[in-house]
């Protein structure tokens, strides 16, 4: 918990109402015996790396959030991940990419310069393992600075019953639960570009396949929410 950003009370308070929003979805979701993995792999047809699931991403208009789920990394206890996004339209005024001397590869404009925000790992049992941020070419994002996107992940929401409803509320509240380590992650993410630069000077960071997670930390849901119950309880809020 010290690793983690101050937080306000209204901040801790919001964190505790996702733990049990989320926990609610793993009720109901239990009940029919489905997990968020299999709810949101459901009538999708055989399932392949690489391939978008949905197949067209989910999106809401409204919020300009967009989240897609898929497999390849093969990493041990990992069945794959979500990776999660926010269109330029969802962002506040002003906001710019972040200067590239050395580009080698056009980056998107318009409406397509989106921002990953942050991707979760999931296990085969369906629930969050680990949270991890990546570089540029991985998903073919512009690149904000990292205060910039931290901002914006009070903005993920997807307010919708498509495709899956519950999926869309826990993926949602993810983002107010685990928001501090969201923020940490990202300041570790533009460090992590910022020494690779240094010992690789005059070459195109964003583009080195070399490089690909730039951040990255293991979680738990039941943990998380006992921490946010003992600032709480310390700060006599509870």
């Amino acid at each position: 918990m010290t690793a983690w950003p101050t937080l306000t009370q209204d901040e801790l308070l919001a964190m505790r109402e996702a733990g049990h929003e989320i926990t609610e979805v793993y009720r109901v979701l239990a009940k029919g015996g489905l997990n968020i993995v299999g709810e949101m792999l459901h009538g999708q047809g055989e399932f392949i790396e690489f391939n978008h699931y949905p197949i067209d991403d989910v999106f809401d208009r409204d919020t300009q959030s967009q989240y897609y789920y898929h497999a390849h990394r093969g990493l041990a206890g990992e069945h794959g991940h979500f990776h999660t996004f926010l269109r330029p339209s969802g962002m506040p005024d002003g906001m710019h990419t972040v200067g590239h001397q050395n580009a080698t590869e056009p980056w998107p404009e318009g409406d397509k310069a989106l921002s990953h925000l942050i991707a979760i790992s999931m296990d085969a049992y369906g629930l969050p393992t680990g949270l991890f941020t990546t570089n540029r070419w991985v998903t073919d994002e512009a690149w904000y600075a990292a205060g910039d996107v931290a901002e914006l992940l009070e903005r993920f929401r997807i307010d919708h019953a498509a495709p899956s409803w519950p999926v869309n509320r826990w993926i949602s509240a993810m983002f107010v639960l685990f928001r501090p380590q969201m923020q940490v992650l990202l300041t570790q993410r533009d460090a992590t570009v910022a020494a690779w630069v240094a010992q690789h000077p005059g070459e195109d960071v964003f583009e080195d396949r070399a490089l690909d997670i730039t951040s990255q930390i293991e979680i738990s849901v039941s943990d998380q929410i006992v921490s946010v119950e003992t600032l709480l309880a310390q700060t006599n809020l509870s």
